[in-house]
């Protein structure tokens, strides 16, 4: 069966893509921490970070660090939060947003089922920026 981050991924569902890749695909959380926050999910499912090997792991991360990069200019944030935990998807996600301090890190004090057009929004934005940093041919139209 199907995990709903693969869905999104094979365009079944709908999903806000910021980045495409051969080994990743990223999109916005529709539960976020913080505008902005995107979730780099690799292609191929797997369960968790400790079963994917190294090289897998690497890309993320350095997908990750992209998007941080680009999070923190577009949203004018002192950091950018990471976080691997996978408890409500069975299929190994990074979860990656602006911050600017610890309240921003509180996985309790999500926006629950954020506002499509928001979302909609802070994913043009996050394009826009990702494009005006070269990355143009990973980001969607």
């Amino acid at each position: 069966m199907s995990t709903l981050f693969e869905k999104i991924i094979d365009g079944e569902i709908p999903g806000q893509i910021v980045w495409q890749d051969p080994v990743c695909v990223a999109f916005l959380s529709v539960d976020p921490l913080t505008d902005g926050h995107t979730l780099v999910v690799p292609r191929t499912p797997v369960d968790q970070w400790l079963d994917a090997d190294d090289d897998l792991i690497a890309t993320l991360m350095s997908v990750g660090k992209v998007i941080g990069r680009a999070q923190v200019q577009e949203w004018g944030a002192r950091r950018a939060g990471v976080l691997i935990e996978g408890f409500q998807v069975p299929h190994l996600h990074v979860h990656v947003w602006p911050a600017n301090g610890h309240g921003d890190f509180d996985v309790n004090a999500v926006t629950h089922g954020q506002d499509p057009q928001v979302l909609a929004t802070n994913a043009d934005r996050l394009r826009a920026r990702l494009r005006t940093l070269g990355y143009g041919e990973q980001v969607p139209a």
